[in-house]
């Protein structure tokens, strides 16, 4: 992992979630999103410090003094809003784990998707239950269940070598892309990978994922993994590493192209 300057460290805040049920908002990737953040709304909590993060950096790392919402508060709160919003031009097209880190994290994640699956299938069984994860919580047998269960099972890989990916995503334990692959393989296609593409530099190292090198490397990836689709991004609010390059729409669809070439959805969201 590569460590920060102070500079690089308080540049900028980040942007957080002030809610534990937050919108819904008009998604890109999944129409109206309801989303529900499983994390505090006072700051990020994560296992990756990813220098992108619209969140910030990551700085309280061990979860001490967190207060995270509990599953009853959850399960309450979502049964409250979906009662206030179907029927109504608000109605979710997507329930939608985000906010401010990595929603698997929290201790009942499994029983809270099991209860968003139950009051989904109530009140709202046209709705997607979806989760944006960053996999390294996957070794949890309870969290692997938990996200097959789902409709839009959200998984992060935003390079086709450790050492892009601990450029970018900075995992704070050890990171092995052969055993994150090989357990993205066993979803059996049950899954989205969602990749980031940028340039820059950190620590006076440059990172670029977007060269002919890197690209070959994380399409053989994804071709391993056979997701049911591929979405494509660019950087699209301030990021907490100053100077990163936000790459551009056409060359995001020529990596879409390359991934649809290869028999798998790809969808561009620049």
């Amino acid at each position: 992992m590569e460590s920060l300057t102070f500079a690089q460290t308080i540049s900028m805040a980040g942007f957080l979630f002030d809610e534990m049920i937050f919108g819904p908002v008009n998604s890109r990737r999944l129409g109206i999103s309801l989303g529900i953040n499983l994390l505090p709304t006072h700051g990020k909590f994560c296992t990756f410090n990813c220098i992108y993060c619209e969140c910030g950096w990551t700085s309280n790392r061990n979860g001490l003094h967190m207060q995270l919402p509990t599953r009853a508060d959850i399960s309450q709160r979502l049964r409250q809003t979906l009662g206030e919003l179907i029927g109504t031009t608000r109605q979710p097209d997507s329930i939608t784990f985000a906010g401010n880190g990595e929603p698997s994290m929290h201790p009942e994640f499994a029983e809270i998707i099991a209860d968003t699956i139950s009051l989904r299938n109530e009140l709202l069984p046209s709705a997607k239950i979806s989760v944006l994860t960053n996999g390294s919580m996957l070794h949890k047998p309870t969290i692997f269940q938990a996200l097959c269960r789902i409709d839009n099972n959200i998984q992060k890989l935003d390079g086709g070598t450790e050492e892009t990916i601990r450029l970018i995503n900075m995992p704070l334990k050890a990171f092995r892309i052969r055993e994150y692959v090989e357990t993205l393989k066993r979803f059996n296609g049950n899954l989205v990978i969602q990749s980031l593409f940028l340039r820059g530099e950190i620590n006076h190292k440059k990172v670029d994922n977007t060269t002919e090198k890197e690209l070959k490397a994380w399409l053989s990836l994804v071709l391993e993994i056979r997701p049911k689709a591929v979405m494509v991004y660019a950087i699209e609010r301030e990021t907490p590493l100053e100077g990163l390059v936000r790459i551009d729409e056409a060359a995001l669809e020529t990596i879409a192209a390359m991934v649809r070439k290869a028999g798998i959805e790809a969808e561009v969201y620049a």
